[in-house]
C-alpha cells in the first residue's frame, strides 16, 4: 500500500468524472513550513521521487526534509536518493549493460539460486540506433542498403538483444530502423506521467547516453548516466546525487529573423561552459523561455553536457500539451498530464522573481546571431562572418593553442587526388544533417529543405566527392520533408535519407574515397566535416578529418555547396548558379515566415501514431534475427559479445579494497580536455592498433571489423582500444624535433622507457603485479557517458585517476568500477609538480573507514631518489559511493544485495 507521510498522499481531478491519488508538494510545504512554491520546478519534480519511495531505509524521511529545506546557496554534502520512473539504453551502450546483466544470471545459477532474482525492477527500453553507418550515399538504394550491411554487421548482437527481450519482463527493444533513442524518447516513449495502483508520478528516467538531457524540454527530469549507473538503478538502486545547486537562466526578447535553434544552443553552450555549470542544475526561465516551441527547448535541453550542467531544464506548460496533441498522444494521457502539474501547482514557465535560484544569468534571444562551432570543440562558437579568419588564424597556430601547426602558405595550395579531383586545406569532406540536437527539430529541417530548394532553383550544385547524407532522428521527418514537397531538392544535392539512426556525430560517418583519404595523409591536408550534430572532438568524425563545425542544418547544405570553409559566406557567393551567376546565402536563405508556413506538415498527429503503432511489428530484417531462448545465456563463441569479467571470484563477502597502492607506475600523463573519446575505445578499428590484431587473429577479416561501439558487448576488443584515439597526447613520450607532440595510444614501459601500446605495456605492469595511475588535467572524461572509458581503465589495471578535475559521468563511473579518482589541490598538476612518467607512487590514506571527499596523500618517488608528499582530494563524493568502492564496484555491490534479499 502506498505509504501517506506528512499526510500528501491526496486526490486530484482528472477532467470532470475521473479523479487520481498523487503525493501533493504543496501539502508537503504547508506540513513542513517550507515555501516549496519557491524552489525550482527540477528540484520539485526529484522532490516528488523522494518523497513517494521513502520507505525508511534506501529513501528515509530525513531525506524529504533536507531536499524540501534545499537553499539557493549552501554546502552541497546531502546526497539525495533519486529512484527514477524508467531507463532508456541506446544499444551501444545498451549491449554492454545486457551483458552484464546475463553474467549477473550466471553467477546466481552457479550460487544455486533463482536466476530471475536478477530483472530490472523499473521499463527499461533500448532502441537500436547507433549501428547504421554510412556505407552508401548520394544514390537511390542508400537507406536500404546501409540497413542491410547493418544487420550483416550486427547479426550477433541483434540475437543477444533478441535474448534479452525474452528473457527479462521489463526490458524492450526498438528495432533499428526508427530513429535515435533520443527523438524516439521525446516523440514516443515519454508518457508524461504514469500510473501505479491508482497513484499518479511524474516521468522521471536516465538515460546511457549523455544527451538524454533532450528529454528536459518537456519538463521531465532525466540526464545520461554510464551503463554502470544506469544497471543499478534498473536492478532497484537509487541514482544517488549530491543535492545541486540551480542556475536560472533567464531568457529575455525574440529570436531575430534567420537567427535559429542550433544559433541559440550553441551561444547557450558558449555562455554556460564559461560560467562552469558542471554538476548544476540550469533551469529556464522568463518570457523568451515561454516563447519557445518544445523543439527549440528539446535542442537547449539536449546540449547539456556540452555545456556541463546536470540538465537544462524547461517547466511543463501549454506548449509542453500542444507538442502532446501534436505527437499523438492518447487524450487520457493529455488530460492526466495537465491535471497532474495544475494539482502539483507547477504548470506555466515561472517569471523573474518567482522561483530562488543558486545564480541568476540572463540572455536576450535578439542578441543571437548565426554561428558554428568548432574546430575541435562544440563550446567554441563562431559568428559566421568570422568562420574564414578563425579557420586560417587557427591554420597556423601551434597544437596547444587549439591550431593545426601547419604553414599559412599551404593553405591555397591545390592538390590532385589519383583519381583527378583537386583538393584544398578546409575543403569540406563531409556534410551531415545527423544527430538528435537538430533533426528533432521541424524548423530547422524544414529551413534545410527550403534552403535546398531554393539552391537547385538557382541553379546551385554539390560537388559530387563530398560525402552528403540527411539521417533523421524519426521517420517522422521525411514523411513531413515529403509532404511539404522538400526531399526531393535536398536529394538532388546529395542529402537523401541514408539511415534513421545516430551517423556522423558518433563516428559513424562511414569511409572517405580511398583517393581522398590517401590525397589527405600524403599532404597532411586539414580537411573539414560540417554537421548539425552536437560533438566534434578530434578524430570522433572521421580518423583523417581534422577540423570539424558543428552547424544548423541549413548551414551544413550550405557549406556543402560551398565546398570550403575559408570561403566566407557573409562577403562572399556561395556558389555559382544559372548562367554563371553569383549567388549569396542571403539570396537562398528562408525567412521565418516561409518555415512557419510549412510547420502544419510537421505536428500531425495522425502521422506521429501511424509511425509509432508499427513499433512493435518486426520488419523483415527485424523478423529474420533469431535469438536464442531461455533465462541464463549460454554465451556462444563470440567476436561480439563475450561474458564479462566483472565477477570472476565473486563471493558474497567482498575483498578487501581499501589498502595502499605502492610501487605504482604512471600508465599515461595526459593534458586538459581528454575526452571520453580519447579513452573509450570509439569509431573505427585499424588493423595494426591491438584491437585489430585480436581481431585477425581470431579470424575476421578487415572488412568486417564494424566499429569500436558495435564490439562494445566484447571486454576483450574493448580493453585493446582503451586511450587507442589516434589524436591522443601521452606527455610521457617526448616531443618531435618541431616541438609537436606523438599522438596515438603509445606510452613508455618503466624502468626500460621502451616505447609500446598502452594496451601492451598495460598488460606487462598487470603480468608483473604492478599497479598503475593515469594523469589527466582539467575536465577529464568530458563528452559522452561512455561506461567504457572507465571499466577499459579497470581492466588494464589503473587503480586511480588523478586530475586537474572530472566531467561528472565519468567520476560517477571511474567508482562504479573500483577505480579511485583523485583531484589535484590548490594550483597542483601534474606538470606543475614535475611528473614526466618515470616516477613510482604510492597513494595513502584510503586505509580502514573512507570518508566522502577526504584529503589522501600522493607520494612521487622521482627516479633520483627524491620523494615528495601531496595532498589530492578523493573525489568519492558520497557514503553510497564508499560502499561501491569498498565493494570492488556498484555491481558486485548490487549482486550481492539482489541474492542475499
Amino acid at each position: 500500500m502506498p505509504h501517506n507521510l506528512n499526510n500528501t498522499l491526496k486526490e486530484f481531478n482528472i477532467g470532470r468524472k475521473a479523479k487520481g491519488r498523487f503525493y501533493s508538494l504543496p501539502e508537503l510545504g504547508k506540513e513542513l513550513g517550507v515555501a516549496v512554491e519557491r524552489l525550482p520546478v527540477s528540484i520539485r519534480l526529484v522532490l516528488e521521487s523522494v518523497l513517494r519511495n521513502c520507505d525508511g531505509k534506501k529513501v528515509t524521511e530525513e531525506h524529504v526534509k533536507q531536499l524540501a529545506g534545499w537553499q539557493p546557496v549552501a554546502d552541497r554534502t546531502d546526497e539525495i536518493p533519486f529512484v527514477v520512473a524508467r531507463v532508456v539504453l541506446q544499444d551501444f551502450t545498451g549491449v554492454p549493460l545486457l551483458a552484464d546483466l546475463a553474467a549477473m544470471r550466471n553467477v546466481a545459477e552457479k550460487m544455486g539460486q533463482n536466476p530471475k532474482k536478477i530483472e530490472p525492477l523499473v521499463p527499461v527500453d533500448l532502441v537500436v540506433d547507433h549501428s547504421v553507418q554510412i556505407d552508401h550515399f548520394r544514390e537511390k538504394k542508400a537507406l536500404d542498403l546501409n540497413m542491410r550491411l547493418e544487420f550483416q554487421r550486427n547479426n550477433e548482437r541483434y540475437q543477444f538483444m533478441k535474448w534479452g527481450m525474452q528473457a527479462f519482463d521489463t526490458f524492450g527493444v526498438v528495432q533499428p530502423g526508427f530513429g535515435i533513442v533520443h527523438q524516439v524518447n521525446l516523440e514516443y516513449l515519454a508518457r508524461g506521467v504514469h500510473n501505479k495502483d491508482g497513484v499518479y508520478y511524474p516521468d522521471t528516467l536516465v538515460g546511457t547516453d549523455s544527451h538524454t538531457t533532450m528529454i528536459n524540454g518537456i519538463g521531465v527530469v532525466g540526464w545520461g548516466v554510464g551503463g554502470i549507473e544506469a544497471e543499478a538503478g534498473m536492478l532497484g538502486q537509487p541514482v544517488y546525487f549530491l543535492t545541486p545547486d540551480v542556475v536560472g537562466v533567464e531568457l529575455t526578447g525574440r529570436l531575430r529573423e534567420g537567427v535559429t535553434a542550433t544559433d541559440l544552443v550553441l551561444t547557450i553552450t558558449e555562455m554556460l561552459r564559461r560560467e562552469k555549470v558542471v554538476g548544476k542544475f540550469v533551469e529556464f526561465f522568463g518570457e523568451g523561455t515561454a516563447s519557445l516551441t518544445v523543439p527549440d527547448r528539446a535542442t537547449i535541453g539536449n546540449m547539456a553536457p556540452e555545456y556541463g550542467a546536470t540538465m537544462g531544464f524547461f517547466p511543463v506548460d501549454e506548449k509542453t500539451i500542444d507538442y502532446f496533441v501534436g505527437t499523438g498522444r492518447t487524450e487520457e494521457e493529455i488530460a492526466a498530464f495537465e491535471a497532474y502539474f495544475r494539482a502539483q501547482e507547477m504548470f506555466g514557465v515561472p517569471q523573474a522573481g518567482d522561483i530562488d535560484y543558486s545564480k541568476v544569468l540572463s540572455l536576450d534571444l535578439a542578441t543571437v546571431a548565426p554561428s558554428l562551432a568548432g574546430p575541435k570543440r562544440p563550446q567554441d562558437r563562431i559568428e559566421i562572418g568570422n568562420v574564414k579568419s578563425t579557420f586560417s588564424t587557427l591554420f597556423a597556430k601551434p597544437v596547444q593553442e587549439n591550431g593545426f601547426n601547419k604553414d599559412i602558405a599551404d593553405l591555397d595550395q591545390t592538390y590532385t587526388t589519383s583519381d583527378g579531383v583537386q583538393v584544398r586545406n578546409g575543403d569540406v569532406l563531409i556534410a551531415a544533417i545527423t544527430s538528435c540536437t537538430n533533426t528533432s527539430n521541424p524548423s530547422v529541417m524544414l529551413a534545410a529543405g527550403l534552403l535546398a530548394k531554393k539552391a537547385v532553383e538557382a541553379g546551385l550544385e554539390v560537388a559530387p566527392h563530398i560525402k552528403t547524407s540527411l539521417a533523421p532522428g524519426s521517420r517522422v521527418v521525411t514523411e513531413y520533408l515529403t509532404a511539404a514537397g522538400l526531399l526531393p531538392y535536398l536529394e538532388k544535392l546529395g542529402f537523401g535519407v541514408t539511415a534513421y539512426g545516430c551517423t556522423t556525430c558518433i563516428g559513424n560517418a562511414g569511409d572517405l574515397a580511398p583517393s581522398l583519404n590517401e590525397a589527405i595523409v600524403e599532404n597532411d591536408l586539414v580537411a573539414a566535416a560540417v554537421l548539425s550534430g552536437n560533438r566534434n572532438f578530434e578524430a570522433r568524425i572521421h580518423p583523417n578529418i581534422r577540423a570539424n563545425f558543428l552547424a544548423s542544418p541549413p548551414l551544413v547544405v550550405a557549406y556543402a555547396i560551398a565546398g570550403n570553409v575559408t570561403r566566407d559566406l557573409m562577403t562572399e557567393p556561395v556558389g555559382k548558379g544559372k548562367d554563371g551567376y553569383d549567388i549569396y546565402l542571403g539570396d537562398i536563405w528562408p525567412t521565418s515566415e516561409e518555415v512557419n508556413a510549412l510547420m502544419r506538415f510537421a505536428m500531425n498527429d495522425k502521422t506521429f501514431k501511424a509511425n509509432y503503432d508499427k513499433v512493435m511489428k518486426p520488419s523483415p530484417l527485424w523478423a529474420k534475427v533469431q535469438g536464442t531462448s531461455g533465462q541464463v545465456y549460454d554465451w556462444p563463441e563470440s567476436t561480439y559479445i563475450a561474458e564479462p569479467p566483472f565477477f570472476e571470484g565473486f563471493g558474497m563477502e567482498p575483498a578487501s579494497a581499501g589498502s595502499s597502492i605502492r610501487g605504482a607506475r604512471a600508465l599515461g600523463v595526459f593534458g586538459d580536455s581528454v575526452t571520453t573519446d580519447h579513452i573509450s575505445p570509439a569509431g573505427s578499428i585499424k588493423e595494426s592498433s591491438p584491437a585489430g590484431k585480436y581481431l585477425l587473429s581470431h579470424g575476421v577479416l578487415k572488412a568486417d571489423f564494424n566499429s569500436y561501439g558495435s564490439r562494445r558487448g566484447n571486454h576483450e576488443v574493448m580493453m585493446r582500444g582503451t586511450f587507442a584515439n589516434v589524436r591522443i597526447k601521452n606527455l610521457m613520450i617526448p616531443p618531435k624535433d618541431d616541438g609537436s607532440r606523438v599522438e596515438g595510444g603509445f606510452t613508455l614501459h618503466q624502468p626500460t622507457g621502451e616505447q609500446m601500446s598502452i594496451y601492451d605495456a598495460a598488460m606487462k605492469y598487470v603480468s608483473e603485479g604492478t599497479p598503475t595511475v593515469v594523469f589527466g588535467g582539467e575536465e577529464y572524461g568530458t563528452g559522452s557517458s561512455r561506461d567504457w572509458a572507465a571499466k577499459g581503465t579497470q581492466l588494464l589495471g589503473v587503480k586511480a585517476v588523478i586530475a586537474r578535475s572530472f566531467e561528472r559521468i565519468h567520476r560517477s563511473n571511474l567508482v562504479g568500477m573500483g577505480v579511485l579518482p583523485l583531484q589535484f589541490k590548490g594550483a597542483d598538476s601534474a606538470q606543475t609538480l614535475g611528473i614526466v612518467g618515470n616516477e613510482t607512487f604510492d597513494i595513502e590514506g584510503i586505509e580502514g573507514d573512507l570518508k566522502p571527499q577526504q584529503d589522501v596523500t600522493l607520494v612521487i618517488h622521482r627516479s633520483n631518489g627524491d620523494s615528495q608528499r601531496v595532498p589530492v582530494l578523493l573525489r568519492i563524493d558520497t557514503p553510497i559511493e564508499v560502499d561501491y568502492y569498498n565493494h570492488g564496484g556498484i555491481l558486485p555491490f548490487v549482486l550481492r544485495q539482489l541474492l542475499a534479499a
